[in-house]
């Protein structure tokens, strides 16, 4: 669901507006959210020229059976220039196909702290394919006046690291064609963290909210190419096209970079690149002649991707050694480090399998998950709850799943039950049990800040808390009004969420009670675009900046876990999370969030969910009619005809629609 309120207001008109019209249903507000020209660092991205950077390698080695490298830039021309520290270079090789690139800081150079790495995605076993490289050969490429590295990657490929200037790529053996391959046009630009100096002003401001950027600015950018590739493909979520439509260069109109931002977007516009509720920064190269390959930058920051026109790069005067279609990309994030992966395919079939061993294959879902679910905010009480179920008996029309929302709670507690509205709520899933159905309830991440709520008093006691930049608690506002958010980057407080599923601590609830993940991209009503600071922090110090896009996730897997508990290990759980991330995968299913009853939302919904699938979340739907507004009967239809084919087919409305069971239809 959506924030139905603006979150720029001061407090006492948001406590208002909260509270007088919280039935009200907002249209996006496009101003609310920032452009790559409100973003400094993509601005910054954007406008530097192809071969502005000027690294090399140096003391190229074997190290723990992988390719390494000091980057290095030459002398600054004057004082007055930055001068980078060397950049710590790896290079790894995996079976079946698999290349690992890793730039970082050298912690020997003091940075002033440690950037991030995501945790928990990777699969512990994919190290394990690791080939221990034992040798390296030289060559000079492409008419160098040095040498280049080049190492063995798979039975016809391998990888050349040139020295100078630096470039990484993917080539075939034979006739050394180019696969795919980062900073061929010299696009690569890392900023490195800074001890804040009299007179740094690192300050953002957007809306009414500062962002304080303690270490300054710390972005990373670079040019991805994909040779003979047609079309690209990938980069979820947004509502837009199957294939890729370029971004920038001649002919292409003015136009935002895909955004990869988890965002709360409500009644969000078909046919944009604008970021919406999950990111996967993983994409796709395909040609007819020469087949596929997949490039994979795992980070959890902001990211903007653009897909780079034909003739982009023609005033450069910079011409790549192949001829043939190719297809370039410029791939920029505020945070995090360079951790990529490049998947040699040759098939898209490969690469697919290649990206799943890095982060894992799709769970298996529940039988029941995959038929037909039953949801409405809200339905309203417990005799509303048995009218639904038995007119789907009345009229023969199968469903396996009941869906609750928020209102069920005791006053958005997540966790309890409204016992005027519930008052029996074992009885009410026992009896959709007799007839081998299930009920889903929401638990969201945001936790209401009343003394007299457990889990409130509990999280508060043992510091659980996300954190905002001056140290304290984070205290944002959601569905309960005042909230904390638990920090779910820290383990132990992922296992302390998982146990509050259990039947004991979850009183009211039954082994026939599975979970869905809302708001948790994490959604902020009064943050800046509807989320959570970039300042506040997290576990070890981690900014929120940098784990953001992944913070859903982890919410996510520790649902999903609880689940798993709950059962003792020997039932599988079902959870539906809005907000996602690579990895997301292996703990449950998502949706494409709040959509409209329009025909361009039913268009669109096909490449959203094929794009789903394709970048490895298989268990994914659409809302079967449209969140908001109120469909035609032709429309709901033919809506319903295409959900029957979504892997996750379920029907959802806003409580100011009306109401749409199916039977209401004729």
């Amino acid at each position: 669901m959506a924030p139905n309120i603006n979150p720029t207001l001061p407090l006492l008109l948001l406590l208002l507006l909260f509270t007088l019209h919280l039935s009200s249903v907002s249209a996006w507000k496009k101003e609310e959210f920032r452009t790559c020209n409100q973003t400094p660092f993509c601005k910054r991205a954007r406008s530097r020229k192809p071969h502005s950077s000027s690294l090399f390698a140096t003391d190229v080695a074997i190290l723990d059976g992988a390719l390494t490298a000091n980057l290095r830039q030459p002398p600054p021309e004057s004082p007055d220039q930055d001068q980078i520290k060397p950049l710590l270079f790896t290079l790894s090789v995996y079976q079946n196909g698999v290349v690992r690139v890793k730039i970082d800081e050298d912690p020997s150079l003091d940075p002033p702290k440690k950037r991030f790495e995501v945790p928990d995605v990777i699969l512990p076993e994919f190290e394990s394919t690791k080939l221990w490289l034992q040798r390296f050969q030289t060559e000079t490429v492409d008419g160098d006046s040095g040498p280049s590295s080049v190492v063995y990657v798979a039975d016809g490929y391998e990888a050349v690291l040139r020295h100078n200037p630096f470039e990484v790529y993917v080539r075939e053996k034979q006739g050394k064609r180019r696969v795919l391959s980062l900073n061929s046009h010299g696009l690569f630009d890392f900023e490195q963290l800074r001890v804040k100096q009299e007179g740094d002003d690192w300050e953002e401001r957007f809306k009414g909210h500062t962002d304080v950027r303690p270490y300054g600015p710390q972005s990373i950018s670079f040019d991805v190419s994909f040779f003979d590739a047609d079309f690209v493909y990938g980069i979820p979520e947004h509502a837009s096209s199957f294939a890729l439509r370029p971004t920038r260069g001649p002919g292409v109109d003015d136009s935002e970079p895909y955004r990869l931002f988890n965002l709360d977007v409500f009644e969000y516009i078909h046919d944009s690149p604008f970021g919406l509720y999950g990111s996967i920064p993983f994409m796709l190269g395909h040609g007819k002649a020469r087949g596929t390959s997949g490039f994979f930058w795992l980070n959890a920051a902001e990211m903007q991707i653009d897909v780079l026109g034909s003739g982009w790069d023609a005033e450069s005067g910079i011409l790549l050694p192949e001829s043939g279609s190719r297809i370039d990309t410029l791939w920029m994030s505020e945070a995090g480090i360079v951790d990529t992966f490049f998947f040699i395919g040759p098939g898209p079939k490969d690469v697919v399998r290649q990206y799943t061993s890095v982060t894992g294959m799709p769970a298996m879902p529940q039988l029941f998950s995959t038929a037909y679910h039953q949801c409405r905010w809200n339905y309203r009480d417990e005799e509303d709850v048995e009218n639904v179920d038995s007119k789907f008996d009345e009229h023969d029309i199968p469903y396996d799943v009941l869906w609750l929302d928020i209102e069920h709670t005791d006053g958005k507690r997540y966790f309890t039950w409204d016992r005027v509205l519930f008052p029996n709520p074992e009885q009410m899933q026992n009896k959709l049990a007799a007839k081998g159905r299930h009920m889903v309830t929401i638990v969201d991440p945001h936790i209401k800040r009343d003394e007299s709520f457990h889990l409130h008093k509990e999280a508060t006691s043992k510091g659980y808390y996300v954190k905002d930049a001056t140290g304290k608690d984070y205290d944002g506002w959601c569905w309960p009004g005042s909230s904390s958010y638990p920090d779910m980057l820290n383990p132990e407080i992922r296992s302390w969420w998982s146990e509050k599923f259990s039947l004991k601590n979850y009183v009211g609830s039954t082994p026939w009670l599975y979970i869905w993940n809302d708001m948790n991209e994490p959604s902020v009503f009064n943050g800046p675009e509807v989320t959570m600071p970039r300042d506040a922090l997290h576990y070890g110090g981690v900014e929120h900046r940098e784990l953001h896009n992944a913070y859903g996730y982890y919410f996510h897997m520790a649902t999903s876990d609880g689940l798993v508990k709950r059962g003792d290990g020997k039932d599988r759980p079902f959870v539906l999370s809005r907000a996602f991330f690579p990895g997301s995968q292996r703990h449950g299913a998502v949706w494409t969030g709040d959509n409209t009853a329009d025909w361009d939302q039913l268009r669109v919904s096909v490449p959203m969910i094929l794009t789903l699938g394709l970048t490895g979340m298989t268990f994914s739907g659409a809302d079967v009619g449209g969140f908001f507004g109120n469909p035609e009967t032709e429309l709901l239809v033919r809506w319903y005809q295409l959900g029957a084919y979504y892997p996750f087919f379920r029907g959802h409305a806003h409580h100011d629609t009306k109401r749409r069971e199916p039977w209401l239809f004729g």
